[in-house]
């Protein structure tokens, strides 16, 4: 009897730490798909701001693209959710037999000893059988015997309403689970009913891009060679930096260039402070904050042709990000302002961390200047207004004069 309810006692230990496993694992995934929630809810806001500008259909489609993409991602966590919820309750319904096996078991034995207790009354009368007793010391042991028998016909009732407290609160536990599956399984029908409506309206507005195709590949092109202009600017302004620092620097001989080879113009000589700051940015690559709080990425790093006028050949220094009017444009990193630019009608902070370099542009205020030391979030600026009246930062990050893919230095 001992070792089956001891038996017992372990399988109900091991089914509560797996449960307890499965809890936080699906805490975790609710928190992630509590991200994926408001970032559908941000790009949707955006996309709404982008359907009231005819002129502005390329972005559009891009939210769409996004929002079509964060979507999928919310169905597969919600499905996710669900297994998650599926095996909970299971070892709950597991964890709910095995204790009510157990109380059947209590019930077994309290009866036996309640029955032999009735059916030994007249023999086992206690105070007949304490003043019976031969001497003082049989008479204490007797006494000992009482008060220990009536506390484990206690302990074993209290047993047995706590288990029953414990399965109660277990069935409660399982209906709750069944009561979120069921609401989980709802709005995963309407993420399916949304996603359905969004893929209709890019598939839409797809056609009606194709119809205008030869007129967007023109504009494309002529916003390409403005950028050209201003990537050429900012470069320069970049290796007029490096020239600056260099020549601080020349003669100390505890800066050095990351190589170790004699400086140039293309790489920066480093004091002991900046090769330390160096090192902290790029001991940060992955968790960089993102430079503006709400955002979707319209424009991605690289050589690709155009997702919506094939024929046109995308090549961007940096990454765009879609925002909304006045949004906050922040360092993510310290550092030092290397430059402020005003050129054609936009401008461009430059911000130094040892030899990397954070470039933020189509800034419509700012409020940093060169030589300012600034802190990992800090505000240098607001998000201007592009041509066709939304609002898109550009960000690039650099190694001295080397173009670095943004995604891969930005949390994710």
């Amino acid at each position: 009897m001992r070792k089956r309810n001891a038996l017992l006692c372990v399988l109900i230990v091991l089914l509560t730490i797996f449960a307890s496993v499965g809890q936080k694992k699906s805490d975790q995934l609710k928190k992630n798909k509590q991200k994926i929630e408001n970032e559908i809810r941000d790009t949707q806001n955006l996309l709404n701001q982008t359907r009231k500008n005819k002129q502005t259909s390329l972005e559009q489609a891009s939210i769409l693209r996004k929002q079509i993409s964060n979507r999928e991602s919310l169905i597969t966590a919600l499905n996710n959710e669900i297994f998650a919820l599926e095996e909970e309750m299971e070892l709950n319904e597991k964890l709910s037999k095995t204790l009510a096996r157990k109380l059947t078991y209590m019930k077994d034995d309290y009866s036996r000893v309640v029955y032999n207790a009735y059916k030994n009354r007249r023999l086992n009368n206690k105070f007949i059988f304490i003043l019976s007793s031969e001497d003082f010391s049989q008479m204490y042991r007797r006494t000992k015997y009482y008060t220990t028998f009536a506390k484990n016909v206690k302990r074993q009732v209290d047993l047995i309403a706590q288990t029953q407290r414990e399965i109660e609160a277990k069935e409660i536990e399982i209906q709750n689970i069944k009561n979120e599956k069921t609401l989980l399984l709802s709005g995963e029908e309407q993420q399916l009913k949304h996603l359905e409506a969004e893929k209709k309206e890019k598939d839409k507005l797809t056609s009606s891009l194709k119809k205008k195709e030869k007129q967007l590949a023109e504009e494309i092109r002529k916003k390409q060679q403005e950028q050209k202009k201003l990537d050429k600017a900012i470069k320069e302004a970049i290796q007029k930096e490096i020239a600056a620092a260099n020549a601080k620097n020349k003669g100390n001989e505890k800066a050095s260039t990351s190589s170790g080879k004699k400086s140039s113009t293309n790489e920066i000589v480093m004091t002991p402070a900046e090769k330390e700051l160096s090192t902290s940015f790029a001991g940060n690559k992955g968790r960089l904050p993102w430079p503006v709080t709400k955002c979707a990425k319209v424009k991605d790093f690289g050589t690709y042709a155009h997702p919506d006028v094939p024929s046109v050949q995308m090549q961007n220094n940096g990454i765009d990000l879609l925002t909304d009017a006045g949004a906050t444009v922040r360092a993510v990193f310290q550092g030092t302002v290397a430059s402020t630019l005003d050129y054609m009608g936009t401008k461009v902070v430059i911000i130094k961390h040892g030899e990397y370099m954070t470039v933020y542009q189509n800034l419509g205020s700012v409020s940093v200047k060169k030589g300012d030391k600034v802190s990992t979030k800090q505000a240098i600026g607001t998000v201007g207004k592009n041509s066709n009246s939304t609002y898109e930062l550009h960000f690039e990050v650099w190694k001295n004069t080397e173009y670095l893919n943004p995604n891969s230095w930005l949390s994710k």
